[in-house]
């Protein structure tokens, strides 16, 4: 029981470090400067949490009974494709989607909610392959298994939302102060698309994905 509670533990710090990779980090940047409310941010992160840990769950459970396991090949690709998200995600603030159709607040920060949701998906679909053998070695069981998988979700939920509580304190001054907030903004995206450019070099050459 000891020694379960010291994995459940670990894999908890574990959570809270893994939500803190640079990543991540640069991802949810681009989003939560649109987010006036430092507990709405955090609700950001959250989310992002939330779809994280489903969608290594989902993985999880689809490679245990069906008794395969990801390739090098698809691992590199789902790897990629967090780096294309990062340049969608930065080149999307300097060009938003015109909706010239009146929208509530609400149901703007709803959409922002489930966007950083399908953001946590796709790093958790990247990170699938990694969080299948850190399980495997680390218990021998199912039931263990989502449980360590639980543990390490609520690490990263809580890494996250306080990430993003405190990343959207900058943007809560600049509110009233256009240049500010006009640099932050960009400053966050032009971040996003170096990073995924250089993601998708690491992913693609470095790594192998394309060569």
């Amino acid at each position: 029981m000891e020694s379960l509670f010291a994995i459940l533990g670990f894999g908890f710090l574990l959570g809270i470090k893994h939500a803190l990779e640079p990543d991540h980090v640069v991802a949810v940047s681009t989003i939560v400067g649109k987010n006036k409310s430092p507990w709405h941010s955090g609700f950001l992160g959250v989310f992002w949490g939330i779809g994280h840990t489903l969608t290594l769950i989902f993985i999880f459970l689809v490679l245990h009974f069906t008794q395969t396991s990801i390739s090098g090949t698809w691992e590199k690709t789902f790897e990629l494709g967090v780096g294309i998200m990062l340049v969608y995600l930065g080149v999307s603030t300097f060009f938003p989607a015109k909706n010239h159709t009146p929208k509530k607040s609400g149901n703007t920060a709803g959409n922002l909610f489930f966007k950083s949701m399908f953001i946590g998906q796709i790093h958790g679909l990247a990170g699938s392959a990694a969080m299948t053998l850190l399980v495997v070695s680390m218990v021998d069981s199912l039931q263990g298994a989502l449980l360590y998988i639980g543990t390490f979700g609520t690490g990263t939920i809580l890494g996250m939302l306080l990430f993003t509580f405190v990343l959207s304190i900058p943007f809560l001054f600049a509110v009233n102060k256009n240049r500010i907030n006009f640099f932050l903004t960009k400053a966050t995206a032009i971040l996003s698309i170096g990073y995924g450019l250089y993601y998708i070099y690491m992913v693609g050459f470095i790594d192998g994905l394309f060569t």
